[in-house]
C-alpha cells in the first residue's frame, strides 16, 4: 500500500478531532443539534487551519444515515463515502481552476435536481474568492433562495475580495491561526501514535516554522522524518529549517550584552560555518529580546524558564533592550536590501552597539572628538529663567559640536536674546478705528445672514468702507468686482434688506483703501490674537516653566491652539 502523507492520514473525521476553533465548532454543533440550519456557510481563515475539513465534517453530519446530528456515526455508507471523497451528493469545486461564468452556470443547472444518495446536495466551493465577478453575479440568486435540499459551503483565505452581496447571504465563520502550543500537542499525539522517536526540542521548532498552520506543521513533520531517517533529532530539524544553533545564538547574545564588537563579529563568523538563514537568526534574536523584556516586567512568566532570556534580562536595562528590539526589527526589514545577508546582520549588530547608551551618562556611545566651544556671539547661553519674567522660546537651539545625542529625544529650553527680538519685531500697522468698526459690523452681518457659498465668499473678501443711511459702500479688488455682477449684487442687497429690515443699496468701489479690513482678514487677526494670548498665558504659567526647566524642554509654539 502506498504511503499516505500525515496531513491526509490525520485529517479530522469528527468535530471532536479538530484542534482549536472552539468558537466555530460550538456554533455548528448547536445548529445541527437544534436543526437550525442556514443554507449558506462561509469559512474564512489562513491556510491549513481546517476550513475544508470543517466543511466536510458538516456535510457528513447533514447526510449521515443515522440522522442529522453533530456526531455523525462514521460507520454508514454515506459517512464512509464522504471520508473517502466519493459521496455523489457532495460536489467539491475548486474555484481557482473554474473561474469562468460558464463553469458556474453548468454547476447551477443541476441545483434543481434532488440528491441522489443523501439528504442534502452539498456544494463545497473552495477558494471562492477566485471566482470572476460574472460568476458571483450568476451565483447570487441561487445563493439567496436555494432549493430546500441544497446547502452551500464556501471556503476562502481572502474574504475581502468577495462581493459584499455574497457575504451578506452567508453565515460567516472565521477560523483562527493555531497557537504553537496547540500545534505541539497535536504533533506529539501523532508521533506517539506513529511510534516515531523525537527530541522534545524539535516540535517547538516545527510549530514555530508552521506559523499557525497545522497542515504546514504536518508537511514539515513529514519532511523532518524523512530528513532524520525516521527519527526526529534537534540538530537535523534545526539544519532543515535553517534555524541557528542555540549555542551560537547564546554566544551572539553574550557579546551584545558585553558590548564587545570583536566578540560579536566572531559570533557571527561562527554562525557562518552552519550556513544559517540570517532572517531566521534575526527572528530568533527578536524572540529572545521579547522574552527578556517580558521577564523584566513579569519575572514569574514562563519566559523565565528560558536561560538565554533570563540572562539577557539581567544583563541589559529595559531601555537598551527596547532599543535592541527596534534595531533588530528594522534590520529584518532591511535585510533583503543588503549586499549579502551576513553583511545585513553585521550592520544590525553594529548599530545596536553604537547606539547603546553608556552606563554612566545614559548617552549613546560615540567616538571621542576634541570639544569645540561655541562662540558667545553666535549661540544663546542656556540659563534658568527668572520666575517672575515670561519665558521666551527660542526657535532653534545651538548645541556644542562635541555634545553627544541622547538615545531619547530631548528638546532644550533656551532664553532668547532680547536685543535680537527687539530688532526683528515688526511695527504694527496703523489701522483706522472707524474702518475697524465697520469691518466688525460687516462680519457680524455676514455671520447672521448665512448667504450661499460663492456669494458669501465674495462678500467676505469685500471691505465695508462707508455707510450712509441705506447705502453701503463695499471695496474689493478688480477680480472680485467682476464676479460680483448684477445678479449676485442684487442677491446680496436682498439678504441685507431682510437682515436689517429696511431697503439696502450697495455701491462697489475699487481698490480697498489702506486701513480697511475684509471679514476674512479680520477673522485671521482675531485668531492670531487669541493664539498670541494663549501663548503668552502658557509662557507666564509658573508650573509649565518649572516643568520645562526640569525636563530641559521647550514649548513648540506652532502647536498652540486657542480654545473658543
Amino acid at each position: 500500500m502506498s504511503y499516505q502523507v500525515l496531513a491526509r492520514k490525520w485529517r479530522p473525521r469528527e468535530f471532536t478531532d479538530m484542534v482549536g476553533q472552539s468558537h466555530v465548532l460550538k456554533a455548528l454543533t448547536s445548529a445541527l443539534s437544534q436543526q437550525r440550519l442556514h443554507h449558506a456557510y462561509l469559512f474564512t481563515g489562513t491556510r491549513g487551519v481546517g476550513k475544508t475539513t470543517v466543511a466536510r465534517i458538516f456535510a457528513k453530519a447533514l447526510n449521515c444515515e443515522e440522522g442529522v446530528s453533530a456526531t455523525p456515526c462514521g460507520q454508514c455508507s454515506a459517512c464512509f463515502e464522504v471520508d473517502s471523497g466519493r459521496f455523489v451528493d457532495l460536489i467539491e469545486v475548486d474555484a481557482a481552476s473554474r473561474t469562468k461564468v460558464e463553469d458556474t452556470r453548468d454547476l447551477l443547472d443541476n441545483v434543481q435536481y434532488l440528491p441522489t444518495r443523501g439528504r442534502y446536495k452539498v456544494y463545497l466551493i473552495d477558494e471562492v474568492h477566485m471566482l470572476s465577478n460574472s460568476s458571483f453575479n450568476a451565483l447570487l440568486k441561487t445563493l439567496e433562495e436555494p432549493p430546500a435540499h441544497v446547502m452551500f459551503l464556501l471556503a476562502t483565505t481572502d474574504p475581502q475580495k468577495m462581493p459584499v452581496t455574497v457575504l451578506s447571504r452567508c453565515l460567516q465563520f472565521h477560523l483562527k491561526a493555531l497557537t504553537p502550543e496547540q500545534i505541539v500537542a497535536r504533533l506529539q499525539h501523532i508521533l506517539v501514535a506513529e511510534k516515531i522517536a523525537y527530541d522534545d526540542a524539535t516540535l517547538p521548532m516545527v510549530a514555530k516554522a508552521a506559523n499557525g498552520s497545522l497542515r504546514d506543521a504536518l508537511s514539515l513533520l513529514d519532511q523532518a522524518i524523512a530528513h532524520g531517517q525516521g527519527v526526529l533529532k534537534s540538530d537535523d530539524v534545526r539544519d532543515m529549517l535553517g534555524f541557528v544553533e542555540h549555542t551560537s545564538l547564546a554566544g551572539f547574545v553574550a557579546a551584545l550584552c558585553q558590548k564587545d564588537v570583536a566578540a560579536t563579529m566572531q559570533a557571527i563568523e561562527a554562525m557562518e560555518a552552519f550556513a544559517p538563514d540570517y532572517l531566521a537568526v534575526l527572528d530568533e534574536l527578536l524572540s529572545t529580546l521579547h522574552g527578556a523584556a517580558i521577564v523584566q516586567q513579569l519575572p514569574g512568566s514562563h519566559y523565565a524558564d528560558n536561560e538565554l532570556c533570563k540572562r539577557l534580562a539581567d544583563a541589559i536595562d529595559a531601555e537598551t533592550l527596547q532599543l535592541y528590539y527596534q534595531i533588530a526589527l528594522h534590520g529584518k526589514r532591511d535585510l533583503p536590501l543588503a549586499p549579502s545577508p551576513r553583511e545585513g546582520l553585521e550592520m544590525c549588530a553594529l548599530r545596536m552597539l553604537v547606539f547603546a547608551p553608556n552606563e554612566n551618562s545614559g548617552t549613546a556611545q560615540r567616538p571621542e572628538t576634541p570639544a569645540k566651544k561655541p562662540e558667545a556671539a553666535t549661540a544663546p547661553v542656556r540659563q534658568p529663567a527668572p520666575v517672575a519674567a515670561p519665558i521666551a522660546v527660542a526657535a532653534k537651539k545651538a548645541e556644542p559640536v562635541s555634545e553627544p545625542a541622547s538615545p531619547t529625544t530631548h528638546v532644550e529650553l533656551a532664553t532668547a536674546n532680547p536685543v535680537a527680538t527687539t530688532s526683528e519685531a515688526k511695527p504694527e500697522p496703523i489701522v483706522d478705528k472707524g474702518l475697524c468698526a465697520l469691518a466688525s459690523q460687516w462680519l457680524a452681518w455676514l455671520d447672521a445672514m448665512k448667504v450661499p457659498g460663492l456669494l458669501d465668499n465674495l462678500a467676505r473678501h469685500c471691505a465695508l468702507v462707508e455707510q450712509q443711511d441705506d447705502v453701503l459702500a463695499l471695496a474689493a479688488d478688480h477680480q472680485r468686482i467682476e464676479m460680483l455682477n448684477g445678479t449676485r449684487k442684487s442677491e446680496l442687497e436682498q439678504a441685507l434688506t431682510q437682515q436689517l429690515g429696511r431697503p439696502i443699496r450697495i455701491e462697489i468701489r475699487e481698490p480697498i483703501p489702506e486701513g480697511a479690513l475684509t471679514p476674512t482678514q479680520l477673522q485671521k487677526e482675531r485668531e492670531a490674537a487669541k493664539r498670541a494670548a494663549a501663548e503668552q498665558s502658557l509662557n507666564n504659567d509658573p508650573r509649565l516653566r518649572e516643568l520645562l526647566d526640569l525636563t530641559e524642554g521647550r514649548l513648540l509654539t506652532e502647536t498652540i491652539r486657542a480654545l473658543n
